[in-house]
């Protein structure tokens, strides 16, 4: 028989039993189409996560206090203002920017009766450049505001929705964090979340005030430092420098800093190292129902082979040799698990766009993506299901015995 031959009479095989042809077809649907959205999803979350990091750009550098590296064998000295003042000098880092010290914390801030937990941040001028937040109305903080201690703060959307259950006209409103009076200067451009949580659930004030009045630090010590290079090419070159600056102002020696740098590659590289172990986990689970199908498969052929074992034996009787009888039923297992397949591509693909549908209705940036590989892969996977399973009850099919066959009732 030619190949046509053969899958038509695969499919009058299947034809003669269609609720339970269509059955066994679902198990493979369900299997391909969990696959394809579940690769779809954790793509999706993937790019998600990493647009957003590299949203901030590519060239920031971030030092924290402290090294996991040294083992508790080095004395922690703090970042300092002057630590900052120090690597924002030009002869002493050239491949920098801007320099961005930062003193952070929660606080609890109120309006009229509304209260509204937070992410607190003191900060300088130099902030607003580096983490590229706008506004929608008012201005940043300034000079002016941190040589004052200013009790002036900005305010994210979310803390204003809050607060005031809007977002417009609030400059020049009072609003008590930690029991403080503030005064609104503006408020934040929404940016969504972060690898620092959301951009959206904070407050800024003058990082002078942040310290003489919210948070208890030491004099000059400060929690973060953000840097920006002059460009994504120079952060090797400024990590450098930010390192032999900070050497020599904690007179530590080289393998025993006090002090972590990252870099915005780094956190895309440990985010996608996260979102990949996701992806295969999810790709796991959904190739579980892949194996529970085959499994149905393989089960649905058994009876078929029990049902048909008078079909067999005159077949045999006729002529049809072991290679035939194993061709036919390996034909309509692989036809089952290719319509099962092609059938789970298009439910996968109607269940990702309604995920990234609902998605868009609750204002969440996921779109999950549907790439030809997954779809591949899926494919394959099934029409190997098919096959695998498929082998053991065709050859149990094609090694009857003509006699004990036509005898079968």
């Amino acid at each position: 028989m030619n190949f046509l031959q053969i899958v038509d009479e695969a499919w009058s095989s299947l034809n003669a039993n269609k609720m339970r042809s269509i059955l066994t077809t679902l198990g493979i649907v369900i299997g391909v189409a969990a696959v394809i959205a579940m690769i779809a999803i954790g793509t999706g979350a993937q790019d998600t996560i990493l647009n957003q990091i590299s949203g901030i750009g590519t060239n920031l550098l971030f030092v924290f206090e402290g090294n996991e590296g040294s083992n508790g064998s080095t004395n922690v000295s703090p970042l300092t203002m002057q630590d900052a003042n120090a690597i924002g000098e030009v002869f002493a880092a050239p491949h920098v920017e801007l320099v961005a010290p930062v003193i952070q914390g929660s606080g609890i801030a109120k309006y009229s009766g509304e209260t509204k937990s937070t992410q607190i941040f003191g900060v300088t001028p130099e902030f607003q450049n580096i983490r590229n937040y706008e506004l929608t109305e008012g201005e940043f903080i300034s000079e002016e505001n941190i040589n004052g201690r200013a009790s002036v703060a900005l305010l994210g959307v979310d803390v204003a929705e809050k607060l005031f259950g809007q977002t417009e006209n609030l400059v020049g409103r009072t609003i008590t964090i930690e029991g403080q009076p503030f005064r609104i200067i503006g408020v934040l451009a929404p940016k969504g979340g972060g690898q620092f949580g959301s951009h959206d659930d904070v407050i800024l004030v003058p990082i002078s005030t942040a310290r003489s009045r919210l948070f208890t630090r030491e004099q000059g010590k400060v929690d973060i430092i953000y840097i920006k290079a002059i460009s994504a090419e120079s952060v090797p070159q400024a990590t450098s420098e930010v390192q032999e600056v900070l050497r020599k102002r904690h007179r530590t020696s080289l393998g025993e800093d006090d002090f972590t740098i990252y870099s915005q590659q780094d956190f895309l590289t440990l985010a996608s190292s996260i979102t990949n172990i996701f992806r295969i986990f999810l790709s796991g689970i959904a190739g579980i129902s892949l194996l529970v199908g085959g499994i149905g498969i393989m089960n649905i052929m058994l009876v078929s082979v029990t049902e048909r074992t008078k079909e067999i034996g005159l077949r045999k009787a006729i002529g049809a040799k072991k290679k035939d009888i194993l061709i036919q039923f390996l034909a309509e297992s692989s036809l089952l698990s290719m319509l099962g397949g092609i059938l789970g591509i298009i439910f996968g693909w109607i269940i990702s766009a309604l995920i990234g549908s609902f998605a868009a209705t609750q204002g969440i940036a996921f779109k999950p993506q549907v790439d030809l590989g997954a779809i591949f892969l899926a494919t394959l996977f099934s029409t190997a299901v098919g096959l695998f399973f498929g082998i053991y009850p065709a050859n149990k099919a094609a090694n009857l015995e003509p006699v004990e066959a036509l005898r079968h009732e």
